[in-house]
């Protein structure tokens, strides 16, 4: 059998998995300690077959499942099988901890969460194996149904609801616009295979329709501005697990298809596709960054917090395009690699975080910032790995987010050599705002960890708060693990990548960072630039070491406990601490014309004295809203077409066949 053949293997278990749990509807016992456990050793089994499958020639197949004339075309090549080995390794962790997660149903059935759960990981993976409009779209909306019963698995409460009903609206709409651009990449010719599209050879001017097309539906799923307004809301909404999964996996196809349409199907690219996907980029990067700073929900501070990823992997494409316009292709690989490293890196770290907000909620109750603090002394094992993902998400070395980030502003430096004056003004500027990006989220993780873990409990009850169960735990390990492998061993990581840009460019980046060395990645040359995890490594265990021996040879006896500074005031409280609030003002006060804030301030007339912000996204007032009442009023003149007379439908009728008859004779 193919590598694929085995693919479809697995596929088929999780559909199997998940129609194992219908039967054992509401034993909890059977679903999280037998079928999710399953679940996770089959995406492990993917994630192999997936690395195999990059060292390979690709490999298609036609399965007689659709309709009698449009069967699903498959095709596994180096794009899908990197973005398979992704949906596999965060697969596994997130099922791992699903198993220990999931005890109540979150308000949904077990078992039919169970099947919700295993779908949706299934049809990611078809998304990335489809070879034909037909398959991809079939994938793509089950894809989008399935997640959305997960987000609204605690369908009793109004504001899920809603948040799910956003949720399907928006990826809807999105996926017009993905059904149009294949409309455009076929040519009239009638046929939909991706072979079809590849073969054509369009004019620029159809292929920036179709460009603009897979922006925007794709953009919606990934959540760029200004589509990004469903995914603040969605991620709170659902169980942990399922926000793990849409953030660190869904997202990511989003960025499969553009790729696979931009690099791939297109068979062109403009260098001001480029500036595009820069400038949107760079818009969602700092929206993104700069609303999470400020929320007071930790799944909503994470949420934003993702979108701020998109925005950078936009940015990353958006030079990749650059630079292969103008037959770059060294420097189009390199951009291209920085941006996959990203996918795998935000991939393991931010559901790393989100299944720790999960363990923090099912322990405390709580998702206001402003009611934790100090789980540090109850859950240690959820800080220590929560400590590795925000240290990822933060780009600090040696862990994996900062290897992403260093790569792309290494890219950034060679855009002077861009046959373009206006560029090359241009494109130094989005690499100083990225900078600010990458400050602007350290900022947001030490306020994340800081208020969360640190300090005293800001409420009586955390006093009582439960550590995570051992599959939790086995789950964030998984993750925090692949935080640290990435980080510490990025050359071989590189390896992994180089067969998709060889596959899209026609180039790689692979040959020369092994001709360097494994101990250092340079993407150019030891001279110009270079990083070297182990050894940064090796001199921070060296220098913390050294310090502990020069205390404990220096200082040892002369330890003396006292009270902290206490500004002269020594009746605090766990409530003086700094608040998720507080910390936030700097940037609501530097950012202020961004905002859409509403202030409740206290009167001297109050009983219980409360100030309160509520920050509220600019999009939603601005757009959505006035979109939104414009569509009631054009319902209710839509709806006196409805009279309930049957003499006046049957007019109707006569009406537009006289219009078609006078059309077709013109």
């Amino acid at each position: 059998m193919m590598l694929l053949d085995w693919l479809l293997v697995v596929i088929a278990g999780w559909l199997a998995l998940g129609v194992a749990g219908i039967p054992a509807l509401r034993n909890t016992g059977v679903v999280a300690r037998l079928l999710f456990p399953a679940g996770a050793f089959l995406a492990l089994v993917l994630a192999g077959l997936a690395l195999a499958a990059l060292f390979t020639e690709p490999q298609t197949a036609v399965l007689a499942l659709g309709l009698p004339t449009l069967p699903f075309h498959l095709r596994l090549d180096g794009l899908s099988a990197f973005f398979l080995l992704v949906i596999g390794a965060a697969g596994a962790g997130i099922s791992l901890f699903a198993a220990g997660y999931f005890r109540q149903g979150e308000g949904t059935p077990p078992g039919l969460m169970c099947l919700e759960y295993h779908l949706f990981l299934a049809s990611m993976a078809l998304v990335v194996l489809a070879d034909d409009a037909y398959a991809f779209m079939v994938a793509w909306e089950t894809m989008a149904l399935s997640s959305f019963f997960l987000v609204t698995a605690n369908h009793r409460v109004p504001a899920i609801r809603s948040a799910g009903f956003l949720y399907l609206l928006v990826a809807h709409v999105g996926a017009l616009a993905i059904l149009l651009t294949f409309g455009v990449l076929q040519a009239g010719t009638g046929d939909y295979t991706f072979a079809n599209m590849r073969a054509q050879s369009l004019s620029p001017l159809w292929a920036s329709v179709a460009f603009l097309l897979a922006t925007v539906g794709f953009g919606a799923k990934a959540g760029v501005l200004p589509l990004h307004v469903w995914l603040p809301e969605a991620h709170p909404a659902a169980p942990s697990p399922v926000s793990a999964l849409m953030s660190a996996v869904m997202l990511k196809t989003a960025i499969y298809g553009l790729l696979r349409v931009v690099f791939d199907l297109a068979g062109t690219q403009l260098w001001w596709w480029g500036v595009v996907l820069l400038g949107l980029g760079l818009a969602t990067a700092l929206f993104g960054v700069i609303y999470s700073a400020v929320q007071s929900d930790m799944k909503r501070l994470l949420a934003y917090s993702s979108i701020e990823n998109i925005g950078l992997l936009f940015v990353g494409m958006g030079l990749a395009v650059l630079f292969h316009a103008y037959a770059m292709s060294a420097l189009a690989a390199l951009a291209l690699t920085a941006t996959l490293f990203h996918v795998a890196s935000h991939a393991c770290f931010k559901s790393l975080l989100f299944l720790a907000t999960g363990s923090v909620l099912h322990a405390t109750g709580e998702r206001s910032l402003g009611k934790l603090g100090g789980l540090i002394r109850r859950m240690p094992w959820v800080a220590a790995l929560s400590l590795v993902g925000v240290l990822a998400s933060s780009g600090l070395p040696p862990f994996s987010g900062f290897v992403a980030e260093w790569l792309l502003l290494q890219s950034f430096l060679f855009t002077t050599g861009l046959p373009n004056s206006f560029l090359n003004m241009l494109v130094p500027v989005v690499a100083a705002a990225i900078a600010l990006v990458a400050a602007l989220a350290g900022y947001v993780m030490v306020k994340f960890y800081g208020v969360i873990f640190l300090g005293q409990p800001r409420e009586p009850h955390l006093a009582h708060a439960h550590p995570a169960s051992p599959l939790e735990r086995a789950g964030l390990v998984w993750l925090g693990a692949g935080c640290v492998l990435l980080g510490l061993f990025p050359v071989q990581v590189i390896g992994v990548i180089d067969p998709v840009t060889q596959v899209l460019l026609g180039a790689g980046v692979g040959e020369t960072v092994r001709a360097n060395g494994w101990l250092f990645l340079s993407p150019t040359s030891l001279g110009r630039a270079s990083y070297g995890p182990l050894v940064f490594l090796l001199v921070v265990a060296f220098a913390v070491a050294l310090t502990a021996w020069l205390v404990h040879r220096l200082y040892h006896g002369r330890l003396r406990r006292s009270a902290p500074w206490d500004c002269g005031f020594p009746a605090q409280t766990a409530r003086m601490q700094d608040s998720a609030e507080g910390f936030g003002q700097p940037i609501r006060e530097i950012f202020n014309p961004v905002f859409r804030m509403t202030r409740e301030l206290p009167t001297p007339f109050d009983a219980a004295p409360k100030y309160r912000v509520t920050i509220e996204d600019p999009f939603w007032h601005g757009l959505y809203l006035p979109v939104a009442r414009l569509t009631e009023r054009l319902a209710r003149l839509v709806g006196r077409l409805q009279q309930g007379r049957i003499a006046i439908y049957l007019l109707y009728s006569f009406l537009t066949l006289i219009v078609l008859l006078g059309v077709v004779r013109w």
